[in-house]
């Protein structure tokens, strides 16, 4: 049993766990372990879950199937049943006759002694909780060991009226239950803002993350606790499950936090290889593949993709595939040996000239008179995605693609071959930021020959082929990329920076003329803040380009 301060008048766990999105029993059974052992072991008289418990986050179309609000229906029944000398604060959708609501609910000697109802309902980027949910009160007020607790769920600590009317209501102590994705730069953003909440209420704020990866969203936990001076007197790790304990006693001028232990904060490319590995481990993990497979070219994408998946699911259940052509270099093959050799994994070369070469011959009446181009390209890309495939559905695993965030976001990668795959983890990921995961990768142990990051980049589908043949060199490309999809400035903008205005025209043609193959690519982990996938949802069909460019009076 762990030992309680005897100043404690409350102690609170936070629960940063990770669910499974749909598994309500499954979910259940999770928070009932999770509250025995909070009970047990650590004393605690009140454990607190992260939003939407009982159906994970983000739930989506499930919450329009009457079957999903039977299971959490029999879940809150289960919980009152089997939990017992604790405090639960769980979160739930609630469908009742004035809509659906989403919800947090305070358990306690199987009675619901108070219900808190999300009351602003994000609707933006990742989130479309307005299709699902209507807004409640945002707010509610239970005693917990003597302390008045303000219950709120995530959106509605980021505004200030929902934690003003519980502090108004008589709360001591806010607690806010939340399923907040990562991007580059949240977990800054989430302190800062709660700490505004804490000088306008004068209340401590625990805020309790969920832990976890779910399709294109990590949720990178790092749940914390801000005293009544908005300093952090606690902090949970990044992308680890745990159960945390903070004690609580009276001060003199309200409830005070005790000291406790607050986990240092990782650098930026230290917290994305995190996410990275977190978001492939829950996927593969999540949809039960036995493993995966890639493609490996000697190139900077996959080694780096080959490194997340062996720390994400060990180096035994992934295998590397060298699928040379008459254009790999013997440095590639080199490299690729090394990258497998160093990282464990089996290791396989199987040369695509064969079906290269069939196919040229059962095509050379249609394309005869024609000079080769990117037509010969993609045939080499497609034979190594039907290999590839062929593996991936003969022994279970999913194939993983290579592909980064430049090269997805201007098409330079081939439908059908090297975006041929389950799930893309460095989709999300710049050109350069690979390098900077490289580098920070190989500061752990080196795996990633010195080679492969120094060489310059080359699909090697053509003689002497380079990336800088078809492509801006990547210094200038992606700064251009994330005003143009990231911060969505325009081809007028872009110029007035400095750019370079024949480049920004061509970069932006590229993008738009390529959302036909990233509606095709598959799901990716976001580690930025405008992401393909769910986070930008533009047309296929689109004269909006061409209205700037005439605009422009280019």
């Amino acid at each position: 049993m762990s030992t309680r301060p005897r100043a404690s008048a409350l102690r609170l766990v936070m629960a940063q766990i990770n669910l499974c999105v749909g598994d309500v029993p499954g979910n259940v059974s999770r928070v009932i372990a999770c509250a025995t052992r909070a009970r047990d072991e650590l004393s605690a008289d009140l454990i607190v879950f992260p939003e939407l418990t009982l159906t994970g986050y983000p739930p989506e179309d499930l919450l329009l199937r009457p079957a999903l609000h039977e299971m959490v229906s029999e879940g809150l029944d289960r919980l009152c049943a089997e939990v017992q000398g604790i405090h639960l604060l769980v979160g739930h959708p609630e469908q009742t006759p004035a809509g659906r609501f989403n919800s947090a609910s305070v358990i306690y000697q199987g009675e619901m002694v108070a219900c808190c109802r999300k009351r602003h309902l994000p609707n933006y980027n990742v989130f479309d909780e307005k299709r699902y949910f209507v807004a409640g009160d945002g707010f509610c007020v239970a005693k917990v060991a003597g302390i008045h607790i303000g219950v709120t769920i995530c959106e509605d600590i980021w505004t200030p009226e929902p934690a003003r009317a519980a502090a108004d209501a008589g709360a001591q102590l806010l607690v806010n239950l939340n399923a907040s994705p990562f991007h580059t730069g949240k977990s800054n953003e989430r302190e800062a803002v709660v700490a505004e909440r804490v000088g306008e209420t004068d209340c401590p704020v625990v805020y309790v993350n969920l832990a976890g990866g779910q399709d294109e969203l990590v949720f990178d936990g790092e749940s914390f606790v801000l005293d009544r001076h908005a300093a952090t007197a606690v902090r949970a790790p990044a992308c680890e499950e745990g159960l945390y304990p903070v004690d609580f006693a009276p001060g003199d001028s309200g409830i005070e936090v005790l000291p406790g232990e607050v986990s240092a904060r990782a650098d930026e490319e230290a917290s994305i290889y995190k996410v990275l590995v977190l978001g492939v481990r829950d996927y593969i993990e999540k949809n039960r593949f036995s493993g995966a497979i890639i493609g490996l070219s000697g190139g900077i994408d996959s080694a780096l993709t080959l490194a997340i998946a062996v720390d994400a699911i060990g180096a035994d259940r992934v295998q590397a595939v060298m699928m040379p052509s008459r254009y790999t270099a013997e440095m590639s093959l080199e490299d690729a040996r090394a990258e497998a050799e160093a990282l464990g994994v089996a290791y396989q070369e199987i040369s695509i000239e064969p079906p290269f070469n069939s196919f040229l011959d059962v095509l050379s009446d249609a394309l005869a008179g024609t000079q080769p181009d990117a037509t010969e390209e993609n045939i080499q890309a497609r034979c190594r995605g039907v290999i590839l495939m062929a593996l991936s559905n003969k022994q279970g695993r999913i194939l993983l693609t290579t592909g980064n965030k430049s090269e997805m976001s201007v098409g330079y990668a081939t439908l059908y071959g090297d975006m041929a795959g389950g799930f893309a983890p460095i989709k999300d990921v710049p050109k350069l930021l690979v390098y900077r995961l490289s580098e920070y990768r190989n500061s752990i142990a080196p795996v990633i020959p010195r080679r492969v990051i120094e060489r310059p980049p080359s699909a090697e589908l053509a003689p002497d082929q380079k990336d800088e043949d078809s492509l801006p060199p990547y210094e200038f490309l992606d700064p251009v990329l994330e005003g143009y999809i990231e911060q969505d400035l325009g081809v007028r903008e872009l110029i007035a920076l400095g750019f370079e205005a024949e480049m920004v025209r061509r970069v932006a043609t590229l993008v738009d003329r390529n959302e036909y193959k990233r509606r095709q690519a598959p799901p990716g982990i976001r580690i930025s803040k405008r992401a393909f996938g769910r986070d930008r949802r533009y047309p296929i069909t689109s004269g909006f380009l061409n209205a700037q460019l005439r605009r422009n009076g280019k």
